[in-house]
């Protein structure tokens, strides 16, 4: 058995919550490595935060001015020379595009950082599947995400989310949520299948529990539809039926609906409720309008239709709630609540260009955080949840 099969066997065999020390412990004995440190990203991507290991710095570092950052945010290893003639590289750890982290190794003047590079990137690899798989057992990993404590309704809607990135050679999805710590009814949703990417973005109203539970109930009552194969009307009139028979009409919840078909890039579409959509193409930003049909649980018996549209190789498409396009700015970025110019309006298509050369995993916390700085000092007054969604088209074919 080679060293690295060695290593995926000893992470499977161990404790969920000592994978870092079965990590530490290879490296040591293998390179020689001193600082060896693993970092998670937190809740609010805006810092990473120590798991296990001798770290240089054992409180958080940023995710926007540190080397770990760096790595994390490139996705691409950086590497640190050291007054000794040592190295210490900072690697992210990602599982199928969704970013976890990073793993830190200091490497002794005798090693050669760029030979070790492929080995390295195996571990934080094998490292990725195991942290995911351990979370079933041991809340280790959640723990380390949390610069702060999370409410009870912002608990519940993290633990619904899939993630927060999924790439495949079709596509790459990425989506946050703000604010992180606080989330009430705002949440999203995807599934890819050999045939389909399926994605989901909620809005429960209402505020805290009552609002999470709203997602909750609608989020399962959505994915039962769909893993029992009817198509996206179908799912709506499901959901739609499960929150009207729990509420009565006291309670809904709106939601966008898409079904992309990989092999062709047609869209199928059912709008019910407040989530918009804007499309880049090349340099055309434009608002997609859809027509809008009452949200889930309204009404008794409500009947959806869905529409479609194509996307082509190269569209990026950016879906963002009422929390993000309803935000109102006065002069100087200072928020009002009665007066001002929407985020949506105008400030959102001038925004995203300048956010091209960015991955789709990305996007939406960029777009947060321009979010927070037109908005001034006033703290949000709703969810914000931003989706963004590259298109890649199907292997082999172009536009």
């Amino acid at each position: 058995m080679d060293r690295f099969a060695a290593l995926q066997q000893a992470l499977r065999s161990a404790p969920p919550h000592a994978l870092a020390r079965v990590v530490i412990e290879e490296l040591r004995g293998r390179y020689g490595a001193g600082r060896v440190e693993l970092r998670m990203i937190d809740y609010g991507m805006k810092s990473l935060q120590l798991v296990d290991g001798h770290a240089a710095e054992a409180g958080p570092v940023s995710v926007h001015d540190s080397p770990q950052g760096r790595a994390f945010g490139s996705q691409e290893p950086f590497t640190v020379q050291q007054p000794d003639g040592g190295a210490v590289v900072h690697l992210p750890v990602t599982l199928r595009g969704d970013r976890l982290g990073t793993l830190s190794v200091g490497l002794p003047p005798s090693a050669d950082p760029g030979g070790l590079l492929p080995a390295l990137r195996q571990v934080c690899e094998a490292l990725g599947h195991e942290i995911l798989v351990a979370e079933r057992d041991t809340d280790v990993f959640l723990l380390a995400r949390r610069a702060s404590r999370l409410t009870l309704a912002a608990e519940m809607q993290w633990q619904l989310l899939p993630g927060r990135t999924c790439v495949r050679d079709e596509f790459e999805v990425g989506a946050h949520l703000e604010p992180a710590y606080a989330i009430h009814g705002d949440s999203f949703d995807w599934e890819a299948s050999e045939r389909y990417l399926t994605l989901a973005v909620t809005n429960g109203m209402g505020e805290g529990i009552d609002a999470a539970l709203l997602t909750n109930l609608a989020t399962n009552a959505l994915r039962n539809a769909r893993r029992a194969g009817l198509d996206l009307a179908g799912q709506a009139t499901l959901a739609d039926q499960a929150v009207y028979a729990q509420y009565r009409g006291a309670a809904y919840v709106s939601v966008l609906l898409l079904r992309f078909e990989l092999s062709t890039g047609r869209v199928a579409v059912v709008d019910a409720g407040s989530p918009r959509m804007w499309r880049i193409r090349g340099r055309d930003v434009a608002a997609v309008p859809f027509d809008h049909q009452l949200p889930l649980g309204m009404f008794e018996d409500s009947v959806y239709v869905e529409e479609s549209f194509t996307v082509r190789p190269g569209d990026r498409l950016l879906i963002g709630s009422d929390g993000v396009y309803d935000t109102l700015s006065g002069p100087a970025g200072e928020a009002l609540p009665d007066r001002g110019e929407k985020y949506g309006e105008r400030a959102l298509a001038r925004s995203l260009p300048g956010h091209r050369l960015l991955p789709a995993g990305l996007v939406p916390a960029a777009v947060l955080r321009e979010l927070a700085t037109y908005r001034g000092e006033a703290p949000l007054q709703d969810d914000a949840l931003v989706m963004c969604v590259d298109w890649h088209g199907s292997p082999g074919k172009t536009a």
